[in-house]
């Protein structure tokens, strides 16, 4: 664990290079013992073969077995003994004359049960040496049905073998270093974006300031984490300037009505105070007035509280299957309140969405709205419903072409309804609301000649109501 949290806390760069080495090292490794091994493996073949091919003559085997002979053995870089079945061995009883242990495997090659057999050995003079035993093809009376057993010492194997391993060993370790230092070359250079975006990340979290853009090169993964960032810098600007904006439209809508009713009140107070009271007309009106600008605030405060509202998430509302056609009956009934004298006629077909009731209906209360207030007195508003689309057609002076693009905009007002009530965010409620069921919503001016302007709005769903899942027992 200390070492797991010593790496973790090493610079990332250091951490790569290190992962670098350590991955080398063990290719490395595993390269130069394997061809080590592989080369030991060649080099002990060809020592066995030349021990394989050592013969002796009967001269030998009789100078060996039988010393009384007085038969003189020649000098020779080999030990040699001649193992009988019965397991005696004949071996060179000189002064010094270098010996060596048998083993049952010797036995066994001697009587036949075994073809050769080879194996590392430790001679009477201590040096290591390998030991080939084979069949005695030259048999004689003294060593009938023997083996030949010949040792050779293995230092003209293991000295070049030793100068091997030091030799990989040595480069091992210069392609480990090499390596190292060419990982911390690399990792520098493949972070150096990182350190451009976290120098920028430290610059915004000192300053504030949201205009940065890091330079975007190619398009590997560093080059698309700098195209995040500048996306995320770009929409957290934008969203600080949206922030921004609607501060300073809440608070110029706030102002005017804020500024009247202060007025008003100020008025019924001095009467209070001097003790001349207003003429009955006069205070109905002023009363009135403050009433209307009341409703204003509290209007202006609940589309302000419905704005501030996060975008919906999936999850994070109670969305449910609601029939549209159910929600625009109840907003019908509204705005028939608030429009007596106007003619509302509704055309109705079922149709069921998944969304959320409150906000669903007050945008289509909203839409109504938008054309109760603009429509003449006596006017027409005609709503229709069909297929998931819902159409709201008045009959009143229609916009522009040119104010189009900006009426569900917030604060907007079009220039010839600023002296009605309102505060600009009613469309802009609606639009919100459509798009976050996956909807879509336009205004288009009506046909002439009676003119005014049509509302359309598309929702997805279903003309019949899904069902409801079952209880559980």
């Amino acid at each position: 664990m200390r070492r797991q949290r010593r790496f973790r806390s090493l610079p990332l760069r250091s951490r790569l290079a290190l992962l670098t080495g350590v991955a080398v090292a063990v290719a490395v490794a595993i390269v130069a013992i394997t061809s080590w091994l592989v080369t030991r493996q060649q080099v002990l073949a060809e020592f066995d073969s030349q021990l394989k091919g050592q013969h002796i003559n009967g001269a030998i085997v009789e100078a060996l077995c039988n010393p009384q002979a007085g038969i003189p053995l020649r000098p020779s870089n080999y030990a040699v003994q001649i193992v009988r079945s019965d397991g005696s061995v004949c071996k060179d009883s000189a002064p010094g004359a270098v010996t060596f242990r048998i083993t049952n495997d010797d036995i066994a090659v001697a009587i036949g049960q075994r073809q050769e057999t080879e194996r590392n050995a430790i001679l009477s003079n201590g040096i290591h040496a390998r030991v080939i035993t084979q069949p005695l093809h030259h048999s004689s009376e003294i060593a009938p049905d023997a083996a030949l057993s010949v040792a050779a010492p293995l230092n003209t194997v293991e000295r070049p073998l030793g100068a091997l391993a030091i030799v990989l060993f040595i480069v091992a370790g210069i392609g480990v270093v090499g390596a190292t230092t060419a990982g911390l070359g690399i990792a520098r250079a493949g972070l150096k974006p990182v350190d451009q975006l976290t120098d920028a990340v430290e610059h915004i979290a000192r300053t504030e300031d949201l205009e940065i853009r890091i330079p975007v090169k190619g398009e590997d993964e560093i080059a698309r984490l700098s195209a995040s960032f500048n996306s995320m810098t770009a929409a957290l600007a934008s969203s600080r300037e949206r922030q921004q904006q609607l501060i300073a439209d809440a608070g110029h809508e706030l102002r005017t009505p804020l500024t009247s009713l202060r007025t008003n009140i100020e008025l019924l107070s001095r009467s209070e105070e001097t003790g001349r009271p207003l003429p009955p007309e006069d205070r109905k009106a002023l009363m009135a007035s403050v009433k209307a600008q009341m409703s204003e605030l509290a209007l202006l405060i609940g589309d302000l509280q419905e704005l501030s509202r996060p975008d919906a998430v999936p999850g994070s509302s109670p969305v449910q299957t609601v029939g549209l056609h159910e929600v625009t009956e109840h907003a019908l009934r509204r705005a028939r309140l608030r429009g007596p004298d106007l003619q509302i006629t509704a055309d109705l077909a079922p149709w069921y969405v998944q969304a959320e009731p409150a906000s669903l209906e007050r945008a289509v209360v909203n839409l109504l709205d938008n054309a109760v207030k603009f429509s003449p007195a006596g006017g027409t508003v005609e709503v229709r419903l069909s297929d998931g689309e819902l159409t709201v057609r008045d009959h009143g002076p229609g916009i522009p072409a040119g104010e189009l693009p900006h009426v569900f905009d917030r604060f907007w007002r079009s220039p010839s309804a600023r002296s009605l009530p309102g505060s600009g965010l009613g469309l802009s409620i609606v639009a919100r609301t459509i798009h976050q069921v996956g909807g879509a919503v336009a205004l288009h001016p009506a046909p002439a000649p009676t003119g005014g302007t049509i509302a359309v709005v598309h929702l997805p769903g279903t003309p019949t109501a899904p069902p409801e899942d079952d209880e559980p027992a």
